[in-house]
């Protein structure tokens, strides 16, 4: 039996996510293995995640790691996975992580937790669940992106999504989505819809207004289903506070031309899940409009409404919307808050009070498959990890090879289900 997975060294240095921007990664050795880690990077970042650099950018971020981190978890035990975590408070000591950086601190808290699993030969997801059986998560992917995510002539709302809500594999779930990817464009060159090329998740960039793209996304997800039996259903990533014009009191649809008050805010989002059977709708209102997101809430029926904006994974925002009623789904990202630890209280915390967890990638993202790990280890029913390209399809290809090892280790409990 292998002994405690003590750290012996760490090393840091700058390197590019998928947008080509500069990012942080770390080594963690230890017990003879080695754990390498990138933290990704959000465009569209909430109000109240912490810092994702210092002052200082990233070259200061891996300055310190190397001067700060290094000395401090050398000799520490891996798999203590709290202690580590309290460590990096500690040294930072500072609310946001402002000292070393939320993505410093993602990128070393996730490390040794895989350090610690390698040492003792038990994958991730293995050590993050216990002893229980497990669930693989079910992809929410993106097939058609505007906001901030594009450039160009776009859809107002950020991302279009669909999720494979009866798949029985996760192979069959992710070609699901691929096929829908593959369907919309497609249906674009036969209504002679310009593409205008890719957003940083992959998906289409169009120049259609929101019920266009809806209607054709609508299209392709009857046309997949039909033939894999998968039930791809759509959501939205509204992403409503790069929408909210403070100066105006209005959430401002460019492309659509509209300007609509928080109450046709309301309305146009629940006309738009009755008529295009939305399953999912994700940040519908503005970062802190706790009321309006219970208003909505309510009168949505079975829709997760989805707070990330909103929820940060923070465990004081989650407290504030349970009070309020304003959420059923919390989007999970371990860089809004540091560390593993801190969201994964985030997640127990949701979980108890029904929330449906849906663990979720940034939109500079990096080609490894931790991410799959985590959100099957904590349970989570849906990762939100694109479609297509390289640093997402590892993360889909990891969820395909975490359901193999799962049933060779006959703890397979299935494909997650949401209320769909």
């Amino acid at each position: 039996m292998a002994g405690p997975a003590k750290i012996t060294s760490l090393a840091a240095r700058r390197v590019l996510d998928s947008r080509g921007e500069s990012t942080v990664e770390v080594d963690l050795f230890g017990g003879g293995m080695m754990a390498r880690v990138a933290a990704p990077s959000g465009k569209s970042r909430g109000r109240w995640e912490v810092q994702p650099f210092p002052d200082g950018g990233v070259d200061e971020a891996v300055e310190r790691a190397r001067k700060l981190l290094a000395p401090e978890l050398s000799g520490m035990n891996a798999d203590r996975q709290q202690q580590i975590d309290e460590k990096l408070h500690e040294v930072d000591g500072t609310d946001r992580f402002s000292r070393i950086g939320g993505n410093t601190a993602y990128a070393v808290s996730i490390a040794a937790a895989l350090l610690s699993s390698k040492v003792h030969k038990k994958p991730l997801y293995q050590k993050l669940a216990g002893s229980g059986k497990v669930r693989i998560s079910l992809p929410l992917g993106n097939v058609v992106g505007g906001g901030t995510h594009a450039k160009g002539k776009r859809t107002d709302i950020q991302e279009f999504l669909v999720v494979p809500s009866k798949a029985s594999s996760a192979a069959q779930a992710a070609e699901a989505n691929i096929k829908v990817h593959s369907e919309v464009a497609q249906l674009a060159v036969q209504k002679g819809s310009p593409m205008i090329g890719k957003g940083d998740e992959g998906g289409y960039v169009l120049d259609m207004t929101t019920e266009q793209a809806l209607e054709l996304i609508s299209s392709a997800c009857q046309t997949v289903s039909l033939a894999t039996g998968a039930d791809v259903r759509i959501g939205l990533d509204v992403a409503a506070s790069s929408l909210w014009s403070k100066k105006e009191d209005a959430y401002v649809y460019k492309r659509d031309g509209r300007k609509l008050s928080e109450g046709e805010q309301i309305d146009f989002v629940l006309g738009l899940i009755e008529r295009h059977r939305l399953v999912y709708v994700e940040d519908p209102l503005h970062e802190d409009a706790f009321e309006a997101f219970a208003e909505l809430r309510k009168k949505a029926g079975g829709t997760l409404i989805c707070g990330d904006d909103l929820l940060v994974t923070n465990t004081a925002r989650i407290q504030q919307a349970l009070k309020h009623g304003s959420a059923n789904a919390i989007i999970v990202k371990t860089n809004q808050v540091g560390t593993l630890s801190d969201s994964r209280r985030a997640v127990q915390k949701a979980q108890s009070a029904g929330y449906v967890t849906v663990m979720s990638h940034r939109s500079g993202e990096v080609c490894s498959g931790e991410l799959a790990q985590v959100a099957v280890g904590l349970s989570c029913p849906m990762i939100k990890c694109g479609v297509i390209g390289g640093e997402r399809i590892s993360k889909l290809n990891e969820l395909i090879r975490i359901e193999e090892d799962a049933e060779k280790r006959k703890i397979l409990a299935g494909m997650a289900r949401i209320p769909a």
